[in-house]
């Protein structure tokens, strides 16, 4: 069965009204998903990197989440994580 596994930088602080939110840096990402992969065993289907918006927002559900919104009226944030596919050996 195919699975997949993000590796979405964190929110460290959460924007305000006049300041933007602050994130672990992608390069975090990448160290977790080194870390997952060198101790799971998996089989390894491929790795890519998504770009989506608003992860983070108070009315999504994540990178997880099937449908993000975005509105010409509101400020969009873009998150870029990493995501495993894989399937289990």
């Amino acid at each position: 069965m195919l699975k997949y596994k993000d590796f979405v930088p964190e929110e460290i602080e959460a924007p305000g009204f006049f300041k933007e939110g602050r994130h672990q840096s992608f390069d975090h990402a990448v160290e977790e998903a080194n870390k997952w992969l060198a101790e799971n065993r998996i089989a390894l289907v491929s790795i890519e990197t998504v770009v989506l918006p608003n992860i983070w927002s108070r009315w999504e559900e994540g990178s997880g989440d099937a449908s993000l919104g975005t509105s010409s009226d509101a400020p969009s944030r873009w998150h870029q994580f990493i995501r495993c596919w894989y399937k289990d050996v």
